[in-house]
């Protein structure tokens, strides 16, 4: 049942979670630091939906790909820890682990986990949007590496520019009330959104491609570039702004 894999993808991403402050705790920080984190939190994921859901199939960053999720009903889309550059820099606190899973064809459960902020993102009980404030509008947009877009989209709009770590933090910023738009174009996988976008909808958020097509999962190529998470109110402001740039000629 949905309500079932809604409420395990919040135990499976809490308890990844949980993991990955503990071993963040033992001290070390950087690049062995984040490939420790990986590697445990795969491991853990991995092996508890082999016990919960030992017919669904998995896609995970940290793990290899297998032709057989393209015929699955059902397929688990992990990344047990979106920003690991920020997981390796103690004490950021914005990196996430995104549990989704995908049956026939949509999104039907997911949880984004933030442990270092003690909160977590489910599609069962989906916390109510609060009112937009009056003010100029914000996207969320990465610390490290700003697509021209979003840029571009910022002098436009004359939008404040939010930077933060991984994709399911900014994304799930909307959720919170930090940001009123997360834009992205550039490069991610599946698991990178999929996750976010779960959540998001389950709150009643937009969620497109930049051109505003649908997004789709458990694709043979699970390279999903482009992404746009945003309050629905500002959608249609949003996107056709975003295709003034998109269709300028090369």
């Amino acid at each position: 049942m949905a309500t079932e894999d809604g409420r395990l993808a919040v135990e499976l991403a809490t308890r990844a979670g949980r993991l990955l402050l503990d071993l963040r705790a033992t001290g070390g920080s950087g690049r062995v630091l984040g490939a420790e984190g990986d590697r445990s939190a795969n491991e853990l994921l991995i092996g508890a939906l082999r016990e919960h859901r030992p017919g669904d199939a998995v896609l995970s960053e940290e793990s290899a790909d297998s032709a057989a999720r393209l015929s699955a009903e059902r397929v688990w889309i992990i990344d047990p820890l979106d920003g690991t550059r920020e997981y390796g820099e103690p004490p950021r606190v914005d990196w996430a682990v995104h549990v989704a899973l995908w049956e026939r064809g949509e999104l039907t459960a997911g949880a984004v986990a933030l442990p270092a902020m003690n909160v977590v993102h489910g599609t069962e009980d989906p916390q109510p949007l609060t009112a937009r404030e009056a003010g100029p509008l914000r996207i969320a947009v990465s610390r490290s590496r700003p697509p021209a877009l979003v840029e571009k989209l910022a002098v436009d709009l004359d939008a404040e520019l939010v930077p933060m770590g991984s994709a399911g933090v900014k994304a799930t910023a909307v959720l919170r009330g930090e940001a009123d738009a997360y834009v992205h174009a550039g490069g991610q996988y599946e698991w990178d959104s999929a996750a976010p976008v779960a959540v998001a909808k389950a709150a009643g958020l937009f969620c497109s491609r930049i051109d505003g097509s649908a997004l789709r999962y458990n694709q043979p190529d699970p390279k999903l570039p482009d992404l746009v998470v945003c309050r629905s109110e500002v959608a249609d402001e949003l996107l056709a702004a975003i295709a003034v740039h998109i269709l300028e000629p090369r």
